[in-house]
């Protein structure tokens, strides 16, 4: 085939998959696995080679992605129903005042929303907001939209989040340096977005949360867990694996301690860890008997499944786009084009967002778009790919992805006043994060 022809296909793909996912409404395993199969078929490749890529792409993309995922989960569980959440923003409120709830508000999604869920961060910190807006007689656009930016961020850059976690380990990114490299570059992007963009609009809409969600009352003081633990148990992981790179660089690789410290560094060992940690300072400690502690782990656990299943067919995907030439087409034509690098990722994972709405599903078909022409830059560091990669996903929810109505029934905005809030700040985040990551690159010489 023609180098034309295999950019055809893949063209033909992306379409299918949009089709598939939104049209069709297909689960959106069945539909990267089916447009797997279309790209295979397409490009001739041999029929037992296509079986043959679908299997080596979910096991290798699952093999370290699973008991990372798993074992984040649990984490996030523990600190969902301990309070520890509650526990950091009161105390921030009380430490930055009344008058920067919103910059509090931000601090508490960033932090927060590392162990958890987009989504179960929201639900999880509701009633918190609501009490804190009243409290400091401030509109809950000001206060929330902080909140949701920085919850959201973090669930797009940071690892161990399952998207995150998945593109680092594709484009085999030293995941200690996708945390501190993210948490650097999404900082001031969830700031502009978040408190300072909340302060400027906040006053100019009307908000209709439902009235059960008014009705939750936060829990008293005295039921949540001491700051120190909270953040202990949520910063140990990242600490870890972070301390694995860091001493790399301080001391070399070869190092007598590095053994040690790569073993712990891991992020398979610095998550398992985390979780028995976690047990302790949010379960055991807080008088939660063994039977709690396994059914939290199993509520953890199980949605966790749908999440795998999807990160194993993209994997399957990204395998089947390398084996069939695609992969190859696409480097003759980017060397004729001579994009940068962290732009292209970045804006390509925009597009997808922006077409197929889902942040898990763009930024895996980002990566697998991404993958095959890293080799035509041989400076370009994986782990700053992986952040452009999730910065352009942050950018333009709107319609088409969940996270957009699941803040629209919680925040009872109207539509039009959703685009003029929510995605004109995932917009402004995704530029700001931009922003940072190219002026970030010259400073690490990346």
């Amino acid at each position: 085939m023609t180098t034309e022809l295999y950019l055809l296909v893949l063209a033909a793909s992306i379409v299918l998959l949009l089709v598939l996912t939104i049209a069709v409404k297909l689960h959106p395993f069945v539909a990267l696995i089916s447009t797997t199969a279309f790209v295979g078929f397409a490009t001739g490749m041999p029929l037992d080679q296509i079986i043959k890529s679908i299997e080596g792409g979910i096991g290798g993309f699952l093999g370290m992605l699973a008991p990372i995922l798993v074992l984040g989960a649990i984490v996030g569980k523990m600190m969902e129903v301990s309070g520890g959440a509650e526990r950091l923003a009161r105390t921030l409120i009380r430490l930055l005042g009344r008058r920067n709830t919103h910059w509090a508000m931000m601090i508490v999604g960033y932090i927060c929303g590392i162990p958890v869920f987009f989504q179960v961060g929201i639900v999880l910190l509701m009633p918190l907001l609501f009490s804190v807006a009243r409290a400091a007689g401030m509109s809950l656009v000001m206060v929330g939209l902080p909140m949701i930016i920085g919850l959201f961020t973090v669930h797009c850059v940071v690892p161990p989040h399952p998207a995150a976690t998945a593109v680092a380990v594709a484009l085999h990114a030293d995941l200690g340096k996708v945390i501190l490299y993210g948490l650097i570059v999404g900082l001031p992007a969830a700031a502009i977005a978040g408190p300072i963009i909340g302060k400027m609009i906040g006053d100019k809409f009307t908000l209709q949360p439902p009235e059960h969600l008014l009705q939750i009352a936060a829990l008293p003081d005295d039921q949540l867990p001491r700051l120190d633990v909270t953040l202990i148990t949520i910063l140990c992981p990242l600490v870890l694996m972070i301390s694995k790179t860091v001493f790399e660089m301080a001391l070399g690789a070869n190092h007598p301690i590095m053994p040690v410290i790569n073993f712990i560094g891991q992020p398979i060992t610095a998550l398992f860890i985390a979780a028995i940690l976690a047990y302790f300072t949010l379960g055991l400690a807080r008088g939660r008997d063994m039977t709690s502690l396994r059914s939290f782990s199993e509520s953890a656990i199980g949605p966790m499944a749908a999440i795998l299943v999807i990160i194993g067919a993209s994997g399957a995907f990204n395998k089947v786009l390398m084996d069939s030439g695609i992969g190859a087409a696409l480097k003759v034509v980017l060397t004729a084009w001579q994009i940068d690098p962290y732009l292209l990722s970045w804006g390509t994972a925009l597009i997808m967002h922006i077409a197929i709405g889902g942040a898990t599903i763009a930024m895996l078909t980002t990566v697998g778009l991404i993958l095959p022409i890293l080799p035509l830059y041989p400076g370009v560091d994986p782990a700053l790919v992986a952040v452009a990669i999730g910065i352009g996903t942050i950018g333009f929810s709107h319609v088409n992805d969940p996270g957009f109505w699941f803040v629209k029934e919680y925040f009872g905005l109207s539509m039009p006043d959703m685009f003029k809030t929510y995605t004109a700040s995932t917009i402004i985040a995704a530029f700001v994060g931009l922003a940072t990551l190219m002026a970030f690159r010259l400073v690490i010489g990346a």
